[in-house]
């Protein structure tokens, strides 16, 4: 496992103590952060996918054909 410095500033020390409250270290609560922060980052792009999909009828004709290919609809 590699490690990574951080210089927090006031408002990381806020974050990270209210993160810490519940027990987690600060290395655990980084890693909360970053990990829940990333799955967030994730959800919005599968949302603006799904939105640009939903909105264009050639992609959801193609959509629709790897779905019948997978089994997924008939």
């Amino acid at each position: 496992m590699s490690m990574l410095n951080v210089r927090t500033d006031e408002a990381m020390e806020k974050a990270i103590a209210a993160l810490t409250e519940s027990g987690r270290t600060r290395s655990e609560a980084v890693r909360y952060a970053l990990l829940h922060t990333y799955r967030d980052e994730l959800i919005k792009q599968a949302q603006a996918d799904a939105e640009r999909l939903a909105n264009d009828p050639d992609d959801r004709a193609e959509m629709l054909a790897i779905q019948r290919y997978l089994g997924l609809v008939e």
